[in-house]
């Protein structure tokens, strides 16, 4: 079984270093936005060892893994996983621009 490398894109971190922020603001305290980034972390260490477990999406190659309520959007290859995009799933549908 192979552990593939997870490789944040540049719009990828900014949009969750905007949510982690943005929990910081509102809450005061780090507190949340830590366990936050847990939940992350966890489920992409699942990923990594079964990166078919996201949902398909209507983008060839592109799929969506369901933390809480975030869509972490990822692409995979041979060796490593891309994530494209962090998306609070909160928000308007049609703000999402995946590719």
């Amino acid at each position: 079984m192979v552990s593939r490398k997870i490789i944040w894109s540049p719009r990828s971190k900014i949009r969750l270093y905007e949510i982690l922020d943005f929990f910081n603001q509102r809450n005061q305290s780090t507190i949340y936005s830590r366990k936050l980034y847990k939940s992350f972390q966890k489920e992409l260490s699942l990923l990594k060892l079964q990166p078919h477990i996201g949902v398909k999406t209507n983008f060839e190659n592109v799929r969506g893994l369901i933390v809480g309520d975030y869509i972490l959007f990822y692409e995979i290859e041979p060796k490593q996983i891309n994530i494209i995009t962090v998306w609070d799933s909160r928000q308007n549908p049609e703000d999402l621009k995946i590719i």
